[in-house]
């Protein structure tokens, strides 16, 4: 059973898997609410727990920023919707903080087996902490996985949705550690004429495959 779920675990480069589920918000097909956008799709293991409240905390805090850059927030545990309401309702009266994303309500873990989100080695009831960065035409372009007791980093996250939101603008790759504003890696030449030409050019040259440029 477990070689089998690892086996079907969504990859980089694969159609995320569609769903009918209950959420916060109501019902929700996914592909409906992907289409046109960006989803950062994740899971954490319970409600109710400290880490993965300091977690969903922290991309209610961001809404603004994912909206700006096109992206659709959604969460997932292995918890009823009723569990989930009442936690989103604690967490607004003791910090002010709303949780206005959708949250899939996975209590059977059809979801969670369906994106690989259950992992037994971890653990065979909670969810790890995935992430899936997936894109408008509903391919997954992004995966993250955490364990139980490690919080994710809000700053990589947003980082790397720029980097592949701006990879995908101007055909390009990001080196090491990319932040907004800096220099791109421009695709390595493929014939020799190619080559000419970026010897000729205006790129920062490291070397003929390792040329970089503003954007």
């Amino acid at each position: 059973m477990e070689q089998e779920q690892m086996t079907n675990m969504p990859r980089i480069g694969d159609k995320a898997p569609d769903f009918e589920a209950v959420t916060t918000i109501g019902q929700m097909k996914f592909s409906d609410y992907n289409k046109g956008n960006w989803v950062v799709f994740f899971s954490h293991p319970a409600d109710f727990t400290p880490v993965c409240t300091t977690e969903m905390s922290g991309f209610a805090q961001e809404k603004d920023f994912f909206a700006a850059n096109n992206t659709k927030l959604l969460g997932l545990s292995i918890d009823s919707i009723h569990a989930h309401i009442a936690w989103v309702n604690a967490v607004h009266e003791k910090t002010n903080v709303l949780f206005e994303f959708p949250i899939v309500a996975d209590i059977d873990m059809r979801v969670s087996k369906l994106y690989g989100m259950l992992q037994p080695g971890e653990s065979e009831t909670a969810a790890v902490r995935a992430v899936f960065f997936i894109d408008p035409e509903g391919k997954i372009r992004l995966i993250m996985y955490y364990p139980l007791n490690v919080g994710r980093n809000m700053a990589e996250i947003k980082r790397v949705l720029l980097a592949l939101q701006t990879s995908d603008e101007n055909k390009c790759a990001m080196p090491l550690d990319w932040q907004p504003g800096d220099k791109v890696i421009v695709p390595a030449p493929k014939t020799v004429k190619a080559l000419e030409e970026r010897k000729n050019s205006d790129l920062e040259m490291v070397d003929w495959y390792l040329a970089k440029r503003s954007l």
